[in-house]
Order: C-alpha cells, then sequence, then structure tokens
C-alpha cells in the first residue's frame, strides 16, 4: 500500500481505567493542584453526586445537580455562579453527557480543570469539542479548555444503567466512531480505534441489555465508548452529527435516541462516497451492508427507529432540512436536498436505511 499522508495530534488526557478506579478520584483530583473540586451532575444523579463528594472529603467544594440536555445557556449560566460562590477550583462532572456538557461549559468560561467521570457510554468527556443551546439553536465549537484533564472510567458505575438508556448512549457513542471513518482528518491511528471501537460495542450491547448486571460486557462497552470518544475529539463531525445537534437544539429530542434513529441512516447516505470507512466497517459489524446491520442492531436492542417515534413533528421537516443545508460541515458526500429530504423522511418514519 501507499504512503499515507496524514496529521495526528494526541489530546492531553489521562484515562484510568477499571473497576474501582473511582477510588482514585481524590489523588487524581489533588494530582491536578486542586483543592475545592465542585461535583455536577443532572437532579436524577444528585445521590451518586453526593456520594463521589464525601468520597473527596476535603476536596470537594459541593455539588451542583442542575445538569439539563443540550445544555441549555440559562443551566450553563448558574453553574458557572455556583462554581464561582463555592470558590471552586475544579470541576467533576458526575453522569453522563449532560453533566459533562455543562462542566464543559463553565471550563469554558471559567478555566477550570475537569476530572470527570462517566457513568454511560456518551464519549463526550474526551472531546474539547462544547455545546449551549440558547433560543432553540444549539452552538457548538472546539475549545481546549474545556477538555478533561482526567477522565476515570469505572465500568461498575454503569452497572445501574437501564438496558434502554445503555443500548441509546452506546449507538450515541458508536455514532463518533463510525464518523471518524470517513472523516477529512482522519489518520491510521484513529481509523483503527474506530473500528476496534465499533467491533467491541456491537459485540457487547446485546449482552448488555440481555444481563445488565454483567461487569465483563459493561467494561468491554466502555472501553468501546472510550475509543468512541477519543476519535470524536480527533477528527471533524459530519452530517450525521449536525443532523443530531439541530434537532436536539431545535425540537428537544432525546440526545442519544436521536443520534441512535440517525447513525443508520446518515451511514448509508454517506458509504458510497466513503468505501475505506464502509469496508472498515463491514469487518467491525460482519455484515455486507453496514448500514442496515446498525438498523437492525437498533433495532434488537429495542431501540426507537423513528423520529416521529421520539416526538419529532415532521411539520418542522423543511426547517430541519433548511439549517442543514445552510451549515458548512465536514461530509465525504456533497449534502443535497433531495438526498436530505430522502435520508430524513426514512428516519422520520422508522424505514430502513437506504443510499
Amino acid at each position: 500500500m501507499d504512503a499515507p499522508r496524514f496529521a495526528y495530534q494526541p489530546l492531553p488526557v489521562r484515562v484510568v481505567f477499571g473497576a474501582g478506579v473511582l477510588g482514585e478520584l481524590p489523588a487524581e483530583v489533588a494530582a491536578l493542584g486542586a483543592a475545592r473540586a465542585l461535583v455536577l451532575s443532572t437532579p436524577g444523579r444528585r445521590a451518586g453526586a453526593e456520594r463521589v463528594a464525601a468520597l473527596l472529603g476535603d476536596r470537594a467544594a459541593g455539588v451542583h445537580a442542575g445538569a439539563v440536555m443540550h445544555v441549555p445557556a440559562e443551566a450553563a449560566a448558574a453553574a458557572c455562579r455556583a462554581a464561582g460562590a463555592a470558590a471552586a477550583d475544579a470541576l467533576v462532572p458526575f453522569g453522563g453527557g449532560s453533566a459533562v456538557g455543562l462542566a464543559k461549559a463553565v471550563a469554558k468560561e471559567t478555566g477550570l480543570p475537569i476530572a470527570a467521570v462517566p457513568t454511560t457510554y456518551a464519549g463526550s468527556e474526551m472531546t474539547p469539542v462544547w455545546g449551549i443551546t440558547e433560543g432553540g439553536v444549539k452552538r457548538t465549537g472546539r475549545d481546549r479548555r474545556v477538555l478533561a484533564r482526567t477522565v476515570l472510567y469505572d465500568p461498575s458505575l454503569t452497572l445501574g444503567l437501564p438496558p434502554a438508556v445503555s443500548a441509546a448512549s452506546a449507538m450515541n457513542a458508536m455514532a463518533h466512531a463510525v464518523e471518524a471513518l470517513y472523516a477529512p482528518d482522519a489518520s491510521p491511528v484513529i481509523s483503527l480505534m474506530a473500528e476496534e471501537a465499533v467491533r467491541a460495542l456491537a459485540g457487547a450491547l446485546p449482552e448488555v441489555v440481555r444481563d445488565p448486571g454483567g461487569l465483563p460486557a459493561r467494561t468491554r462497552a466502555l472501553y468501546g465508548a472510550w475509543l468512541c470518544g477519543t476519535c470524536l475529539g480527533a477528527t471533524a463531525m459530519g452530517l450525521h452529527h449536525r443532523l443530531c445537534h439541530i434537532l436536539g437544539g431545535s425540537l428537544n429530542l432525546p440526545h442519544a435516541e436521536t443520534h441512535a434513529v440517525l447513525l443508520p441512516h446518515a451511514l448509508a447516505y454517506n458509504a458510497p462516497a466513503a468505501p475505506d470507512a464502509a469496508r472498515a466497517l463491514r469487518r467491525a459489524l460482519g455484515r455486507d451492508d453496514p448500514a442496515r446491520a446498525l438498523w437492525d442492531l437498533s433495532g434488537s436492542l429495542g431501540l426507537p427507529r423513528s423520529l416521529a417515534g421520539l416526538g419529532a413533528d415532521p411539520a418542522h421537516l423543511d426547517g430541519v432540512v433548511a439549517r442543514a443545508l445552510a451549515g458548512g460541515f465536514a461530509n465525504p458526500r456533497p449534502v443535497e436536498e433531495a438526498g436530505l429530504r430522502a435520508l430524513l423522511g426514512r428516519a422520520w418514519q422508522g424505514r430502513p436505511p437506504d443510499a
């Protein structure tokens, strides 16, 4: 094979992985030079966040359980005020993408370091990508200030995650790896990670749903999610993420489930223009049609497969199409109105993907 040309910039994140590593959090926070870490969570994760604060002991600056899906601007402002009032010098998001996203919003404004404790498979803890929703529009960007300094992946923390939430979160993570395979700034390192991530998650998910308390499958799934997040942090996002950000910000659809619905359709649209990515996904999934394989996997896991099933009103289709066509983003296949309408139409109705 010809020698490839590429650029690869590893991101400076310390990863601590393994069952029980939550117990190492106080030492990891101390290594950041922090003495007052504010623990962030959603309201539903407050009890767990309180336990994390108790583990930190004198290094805890309290708990702010104000994380909300899609990081509304008002929630970000409230968290910034809480960090200031607590004289926090570090942030510890405990939970999924909502908690991590809130920590990023605070870090973007304050520069406080993040030591993340993910309890889902979202993967955003491994990226410098931030997102804030205001006025029904979700803005995103990249900023090294929001990149976690340390991430503690403890598979035992995912044991209580319900099967449906686990499956949706993992399909969300898988989307990061799929788009990384055909990103314009992909590299051999990221492509290897992305293929392995899809293989690990696709293999572990049926077992996770069948036996949510099984630690080995949970460990493999979290390993795959870490790889997916690493891929997202190193590459540009394409059509899939663009559509998910539009639908999530404007229609307030559930984040992970929206990714699960759209992923097979976005892949089917792009696969003809990304043959190397398609070959990698065939190897990872063991199927000739990777888009249909992902659609079948999602259905076998009991996930919704239509935007209508998530509560999306078809009356918003024109607006979603217009906004997707207006924004510039990297994608292997040109985004044209007819193809985009067909993609979204199938996703809205829950029909199988088609190029």
